[in-house]
């Protein structure tokens, strides 16, 4: 009998925990996310990985302000 294949995981190996924004810089997960992983469901995680790319997006890549008018 083979071992139960591992859940899937979007983790990256580079786990720093941004204070500003609550995410994982290396895979955009919240710590309640990441600490709670292991026990659930492969459909939630599979959910929760289909948003983390806009996730990060929209904390890191903010829309360029116009300069102020002189």
């Amino acid at each position: 009998m083979s071992p139960p294949p591992k859940p899937s995981s979007p983790c990256t190996k580079v786990c720093v925990l941004d204070d500003a924004t609550g995410l994982c810089r290396g895979c955009g997960r919240t710590r309640d996310e990441i600490a709670a992983w292991g026990s659930l469901g492969e459909a939630r995680r599979l959910a929760i990985m289909a948003g983390l790319e806009a996730r990060l997006r929209d904390a890191y890549l903010k829309p360029r302000q116009a300069p102020a008018s002189p």
